[in-house]
């Protein structure tokens, strides 16, 4: 039952969450509060969050294909990256934007939903804290609209 509600939990967040996307006009938000980047682990912490969700991805049946053909440890390095952007840490982000590193993919909404509910067991996973993760979820969403190809 309680697997039941924390997925209820998720898909009416990510639901809210997206509904806030489409209200902004941005695809990454940036932080100037670090209090979010220190409550991740701060670099270390990161890394270590990026390392498990990247493991998580391609270990998952319905993930897995999305990254085939994806240089792995590049990725975590570039993941990492934007997740301490975001969450207001001192790192830079150089990789590619969203919109076109997604374009030859055919990614769905709940492609992405279930992309939100493996990095949701990663931070389980990691111990950090259901404020934090919100937080963190609060600003990756508005990424959905370059990340979803297929309406």
């Amino acid at each position: 039952m309680k697997h039941f509600f924390r997925l209820a939990y998720t898909i009416v967040f990510t639901s809210f969450c997206l509904s806030i996307a489409f209200a902004q006009n941005a695809s990454v938000q940036t932080n100037k509060d670090d209090s979010l980047y220190m409550a991740l682990g701060q670099k270390a912490g990161i890394a270590q969050l990026s390392d498990d969700f990247v493991t998580r991805l391609v270990a998952n049946p319905r993930m897995r294909p999305f990254f085939e053909k994806t240089n792995l440890p590049h990725f975590k390095l570039q993941l990492a990256d934007q997740f301490c952007v975001v969450s207001g840490g001192p790192c830079v982000y150089k990789g590619a934007d969203m919109k076109s590193s997604h374009a030859n993919f055919d990614i769905v909404a709940a492609d992405f939903n279930a992309l939100v509910e493996v990095l949701q067991q990663s931070m389980d996973a990691k111990g950090i804290p259901f404020r934090a993760q919100n937080r963190l979820l609060a600003l990756l969403a508005p990424m959905h609209r370059e990340v979803i190809t297929v309406k």
